[in-house]
């Protein structure tokens, strides 16, 4: 088996199948990725989340108003510099990336329930364990 043919079948599947499961969001993939950043690694600063999505700050301080005019962030002075603002997600905004999540699991659970016999959905469960070892290995968790 060769790893990086392997490698490069694995990043092409997982790209199409994370694109083909955002079709059913309901809010720009930008602001639904700030969000998600907000609920796992809590209070963070506009660049942080430049950082995290890889993104300009630009691109970063768009996403924040506009989920800030929605009222599903909101921001506070840091308390080590009172130049930046920290970001907190809002109950709202709490609510609405459960929405999100819930419709792309939604999703995806239709399709393996439509799709996979019983050995298959077996295998692919055997799998995500897999994928998520590869994960942490590539992230260093």
């Amino acid at each position: 088996m060769d790893e990086d043919v392997l490698a490069e079948e694995l990043r092409q599947s997982l790209g199409e199948l994370v694109r083909a499961v955002r079709t059913v969001d309901t809010m720009p993939p930008g602001e639904a990725a700030v969000l998600g950043f907000l609920d796992r690694g809590g209070p963070l600063t506009t660049a942080d989340l430049a950082r995290l999505r890889g993104v300009t700050h630009q691109s970063a301080a768009k996403s924040v108003k506009d989920l800030s005019t929605e009222g599903l962030v909101h921001g506070e002075r840091h308390p080590d510099d009172g130049r930046k603002l920290l970001l907190h997600l809002t109950d709202a905004g709490r609510s609405r990336l459960q929405r999100e999540r819930t419709l792309r699991a939604g999703a995806l659970g239709a399709a393996i329930r439509e799709t996979f016999t019983p050995d298959e959905k077996r295998r692919l469960s055997e799998s995500v364990a897999l994928l998520s070892r590869l994960t942490a290995r590539l992230t260093g968790n």
